[in-house]
């Protein structure tokens, strides 16, 4: 054979085995990936709950928020450093647990309020009726 025909023959067997090398390959990594994480994964989207449950207790972890008033934390604040770096930071509520007596339901009620909502029943005179200005059920919080 001549020199020219045997490297072209040389080439198209070496190309060849590659290809059906890289098939090999590819079969292989798609029967692992089946393997590993099934035919199909199915798409799961958290349903965030409004309270969670610890195990130990019935303890209920709540969210930041003022009881009346609904005030919530501010996520959009900064702090400017000295070199002038602009660094987000949370700004929290002051919440306080604060008891007082519904005349209505003629027992103490414990709510978890902002200081400004403190200042709000003070102004409306009593628990009864900021709740009833601003919706509130003292039902749930009895």
């Amino acid at each position: 054979l001549a020199p020219s025909l045997l490297i072209t023959h040389t080439t198209t067997l070496y190309h060849r085995t590659m290809n059906s090398i890289f098939s090999l390959l590819l079969v292989a990594l798609a029967i692992a990936n089946v393997a590993a994480f099934g035919v199909s994964t199915p798409v799961v989207s958290r349903v965030s709950a409004p309270t969670r449950t610890s195990k130990g207790n019935n303890m209920e972890m709540r969210a930041r928020n003022c009881d009346l008033l609904g005030k919530t934390p501010n996520r959009q604040a900064r702090v400017v450093t000295f070199s002038h770096k602009r660094i987000k930071k949370v700004q929290h509520v002051n919440l306080q647990w604060k008891r007082f007596y519904s005349e209505e339901m003629g027992k103490n009620i414990r709510l978890r309020l902002s200081t400004k909502g403190i200042k709000t029943v003070n102004k409306y005179g009593g628990i009864d009726a900021a709740a009833k200005k601003f919706d509130l059920d003292l039902t749930k919080h009895a």
